[in-house]
């Protein structure tokens, strides 16, 4: 009977690699189609790797933590002819599949994400592409050691490796080296890496402490937010609203629009439709920079910033949200939302946002300053709805009255967007929003 190859799947253009988190079945354990075998994770999102046909798991490639590059065999299914056929004929599998006649005897070679060590200090991951450039470049160990990572937890990246090797050629300044921290493992739960030179001496705490080591995802996000922080000049802009209309309209539809379309009217759809119609207008705002070339983005892919029952944040995204009506962008935010808190986002769901709005209104806040989503230039915040006091300038003369006000804030890249358009683009949100026609038809 043929072995079918199971392959690392393709997760999105950026995403070279994945970490195997846990396997779900064991060699001699039988697999139905589309079941899952394996739990991967990216540095976008935790997902499952399927079986592409039904059969018995002959054998595993890779073990639990070991970083995987895409296209890699990562195991092998026993079936018989017919269904091996039936899988390749309906192209049911979610990711490539590979079918060759292996003989039974033969031992599987395969070669895991290696980890090297050093002259003394704990070494670091390298995945199996990044230790082939290495050996087909002759390049040794120790000036390995020394390419700075732009990877998870500093591992170094085809692309950390091509340019290295690139600067090297042209007889550029070799990069610094770089010193690392003892980590008994790379496996989810261990704590971020100290900064570059720091002495490894012992944390001490006095008192009484809890001590709570990070979870992947939280160390993933807060490299993210570093490197940002590194990477953009961060500017905030502020504004208010006064979205009194826009308040009263939702109040008065959200029960029939959630009856005959099934599905809820919150307020992200409404304030991702006055986001869409002001990119538009400066669609400076949407776009990204390469080097010293600005590229603007003509697609319109909004991220909405959601809030895991962990604590933790994922910014799943609405691709091509300028074409969606506001039912449809209810119906996105909402379904995104769901499979979010329910651990269930596809890769594809957070790739390739071009904006970012978040809602720290959604716990109380009335304003934030929001950090970039990397590499996009601006991201929104709203705030809190509250009734206000507030001076209302009429025909008949100024009133005190009661309105519904929010704050947003606008952070943005100050290398591509000035205060004046960062301002600008801002204000027309906020314009946008004040402008609610009232009388709407849904």
């Amino acid at each position: 009977m043929p072995l079918v190859d199971l392959v690392m799947p393709k997760m999105g253009e950026s995403i070279m690699e994945a970490t195997i988190l846990k396997w779900l079945k064991q060699p001699g354990d039988s697999v139905r189609q589309d079941e899952s075998v394996l739990e991967i994770a990216t540095d976008k999102v935790d997902s499952e790797v399927p079986s592409v046909t039904a059969g018995t798991l002959e054998e595993i490639l890779f073990q639990v933590n070991d970083v995987v590059p895409i296209g890699s065999v990562i195991a092998r299914i026993r079936t018989n002819g017919a269904a091996a056929a039936h899988s390749q004929a309906t192209g049911a599998a979610a990711a490539p599949v590979t079918i060759a006649q292996h003989p039974a005897a033969a031992p599987a070679v395969h070669k895991p994400a290696a980890h090297l060590s050093g002259n003394g200090a704990v070494g670091r991951f390298y995945s199996p592409l990044v230790l082939n450039i290495a050996a087909s470049e002759g390049l040794p160990l120790q000036e390995l050691e020394s390419i700075p990572g732009t990877g998870n937890e500093g591992r170094v990246t085809k692309k950390d490796i091509l340019q290295y090797l690139a600067e090297r050629k042209s007889g550029g300044a070799p990069a610094a080296p770089v010193t690392y921290t003892p980590a008994a493992e790379s496996a989810p739960g261990r704590g971020i890496s100290a900064p570059v030179g720091l002495a490894n001496t012992p944390a001490t705490y006095g008192g009484n402490v809890e001590i709570i080591e990070m979870d992947r995802m939280r160390r993933l996000i807060a490299d993210h937010m570093v490197r940002s922080k590194h990477t953009s000049p961060h500017v905030t802009s502020f504004s208010e609203a006064d979205v009194t209309h826009l308040v009263h309209w939702r109040e008065k539809v959200k029960k029939d629009f959630e009856k005959r379309e099934n599905t809820r009217m919150t307020f992200t759809p409404l304030f991702i439709e006055a986001v869409i119609r002001c990119i538009k207008k400066y669609p400076l705002i949407n776009s990204s920079l390469e080097g010293d070339k600005i590229i603007i983005k003509k697609d319109i892919n909004i991220g909405m910033a959601t809030a895991l029952p962990t604590g933790n944040l994922i910014v799943p995204v609405i691709r091509n949200a300028d074409q969606l009506n506001l039912t449809g962008l209810a119906r996105q935010v909402n379904t995104l939302a769901d499979l979010a808190r329910q651990n269930k986002l596809r890769p594809e769901d957070t790739q390739g946002g071009t904006f970012t709005l978040t809602n720290v209104g959604t716990f109380g806040s009335l304003m934030g300053t929001p950090i970039i989503n990397q590499p996009q230039v601006a991201i929104l915040a709203v705030g809190a709805i509250k009734k206000r006091p507030v001076v209302l300038e009429t025909a008949e003369g100024d009133a005190i009255v009661i309105r519904h006000m929010m704050y947003l804030s606008l952070s943005y890249d100050h290398r591509i967007v000035d205060g004046s358009l960062g301002a600008t683009f801002l204000s027309a949100v906020a314009r946008e929003l004040e402008n609610f026609p009232p009388n709407r038809e849904f």
